[in-house]
């Protein structure tokens, strides 16, 4: 009977041990705060790049104008030595990311690398006095500007085709 006695009180501490485990790790759970929401993404100010850009590249730059303060621009770049790059990304009100992409760049492989690799529809668009096309894509829908030589300007981004015409609406080019 003693070797029965022994059985029981191995299987008794571990059951006990795992028990001990188990508080310990909802315990250490508790401890750690726990948050869900996304990260608030900081507003940039891309004053300075724009004007930077609008000097430097040989094309007319395109910048938002008058879009609701619920439209925050979230990143910046001009890289001249990239085909003098244009980019400034935001966040619509509801979360989505829009971006405007220009370059003097090789227009089809910069369209594929703008929109993520969307295709061209169909669709255009009569936007202000410019036309756009629409592309489609797994990952980015885009408005790619029609009638422009020396350089292509694309609006892409996660948002509806809506938003993305809002902004496209918004651009002013100088």
């Amino acid at each position: 009977m003693a070797g029965t006695n022994g059985k029981q009180k191995t299987v008794r501490d571990m059951i006990l041990s795992l028990a001990l485990i188990g508080l310990a790790a909802g315990f250490i759970y508790l401890l750690v705060p726990h948050d869900d929401h996304a990260p608030d993404i900081q507003r940039v100010d891309y004053r300075v790049e724009l004007l930077t850009a609008r000097r430097a590249a040989t094309y007319p730059v395109a910048a938002p104008e008058g879009l609701p303060s619920t439209w925050k621009a979230t990143s910046v770049r001009f890289q001249g030595e990239a085909g003098d790059r244009w980019h400034l990304g935001y966040q619509t009100p509801d979360g989505q990311y829009v971006q405007i992409e220009q370059s003097t760049q090789k227009r089809t492989d910069f369209i594929d690398d703008a929109s993520q690799g969307a295709s061209a529809t169909k669709t255009t668009e009569k936007i202000g006095d410019r036309t756009w096309t629409h592309y489609t894509g797994g990952r980015y829908d885009a408005l790619v500007l029609d009638g422009t030589t020396g350089s292509t300007t694309v609006v892409a981004g996660t948002a509806s085709f809506a938003q993305l015409t809002t902004m496209a609406a918004a651009l002013k080019l100088s």
